[in-house]
């Protein structure tokens, strides 16, 4: 016996796409229950009418439940008013497993010879427009579960992924050895590109995913050309390597300098002297350790040279000058050796009589005054101890 009043609502389970309630034909007043993962269509004489959300609908039907006995046993205990619902599951079909079955015939891009390979992966689908899924893949079924679906979907699949992975390994020039390190970006390639495929079909494909390539491992020529490609990758990998190594040996060089400089100019600020008076320290211990005024000569040092350095270097320098000269006693200097024209102030050469300079006679260091007889030490134009003119 019908019931007065029909309570519809979903009894399948998550991995069913479309399902078709058994309650037919179902009176006036009956309750319709959609869940809000859901969808429901009514259709009434065969004609998709209604389509329903989330929530409690009442159906109005012909179906009347007094009128309606009088009018079914006319029509031989079957109702002249047809209806059925039909859910639609709108969650995500997760896990959806999918794989090439033959390989993927292509020009490899990087070193232009020929190669296949397959590939498969995971996927999502969603029903998206309930109306076009129902009416192009379902019809009259009760029931259109994930299974069935992919199925469905199989041959269309594998034409379409085939195609696609061609075109974008090519669009994209991917090296075939370096196509693990980019499955991301080229399982989202392929994904954009089937995306109206799907959707002709009401179906939204939420993720895709392709997470094994299968290469022709053993294949000669592909083992040839994969040897080449990490060689290369790997004298890459070196030069780059030894560049960096020159690197970061001249700069712990430089900073080996920088470092060494600071501590010599810390050393000579808390001694309290300056390069040039270290240059003179140095010039100091060379004199000291010649033996004779010859020598010194070959150094290029000179009385004059001495007098230069002042300060602290000085004494040293004194000091240095004038142990050398006594271990040499026995060795007279020359006249005029560190003496200087009273003219122009030229140095005058050892043993000169005339300044090479300015053409100035040379005083003898020798001469006397002829009026007190004051021994000259230097050259001048009067006597230092009675004025007279010399």
């Amino acid at each position: 016996m019908k019931k007065f009043v029909d309570i519809i609502k979903y009894e399948g389970d998550n991995s069913t796409l479309i399902w078709k309630h058994p309650c037919e034909d179902f009176n006036s007043l009956t309750q319709l229950i959609v869940h809000e993962s859901q969808e429901a269509i009514f259709f009434m004489n065969g004609q998709a009418l209604d389509l329903f959300g989330a929530g409690r609908y009442t159906l109005e039907t012909q179906n009347i439940p007094l009128i309606g006995k009088a009018l079914n046993r006319a029509a031989g205990d079957q109702s002249p008013f047809h209806c059925e619902v039909y859910f639609i599951n709108k969650t995500e079909q997760m896990s959806i497993k999918w794989g090439t079955d033959s390989k993927v015939q292509y020009i490899e891009p990087t070193y232009g010879f020929p190669i296949s390979i397959g590939a498969s992966g995971e996927m999502s689908l969603r029903a998206d427009d309930a109306r076009k899924l129902l009416l192009k893949l379902v019809g009259t079924e009760s029931c259109l579960d994930q299974q069935k679906l992919v199925s469905f979907f199989r041959a269309f699949l594998m034409t379409r992924v085939k195609t696609y992975m061609a075109q974008v390994m090519k669009s994209n020039s991917i090296n075939v050895f370096e196509i693990d390190e980019n499955l991301a970006a080229f399982s989202d390639s392929i994904k954009k590109l089937l995306i109206n495929d799907f959707a002709e079909y009401g179906i939204a494909i939420e993720q895709f995913f392709v997470t094994t390539i299968v290469k022709p491992d053993g294949d000669r020529q592909y083992e040839k050309f994969k040897e080449l490609h990490f060689r290369q990758y790997a004298d890459i990998a070196e030069a780059k390597l030894r560049q960096q190594v020159s690197v970061i040996d001249a700069e712990t060089e430089a900073q080996k300098v920088v470092i060494d400089s600071q501590a010599q100019a810390t050393k000579r600020a808390q001694e309290g002297y300056t390069y040039a008076q270290e240059r003179g320290f140095d010039v100091a211990e060379k004199v000291a350790t010649n033996e004779g005024v010859g020598q010194m000569t070959n150094l290029g040092v000179g009385l004059g040279a001495m007098a230069g350095v002042g300060g602290v270097v000085g004494g040293v320098v004194g000091t240095a000058v004038g142990d050398a000269i006594d271990g040499t006693a026995s060795v007279a200097p020359k006249a005029t050796e560190g003496i200087f024209c009273d003219n122009c102030g030229a140095k005058l050469t050892p043993d000169a009589v005339f300044c090479d300079e300015c053409g100035t006679a040379v005083a003898k260091a020798s001469d006397t005054c002829a009026k007190c007889g004051y021994k000259f030490e230097r050259s001048g134009k009067f006597c230092p101890k009675c004025g007279t003119k010399r």
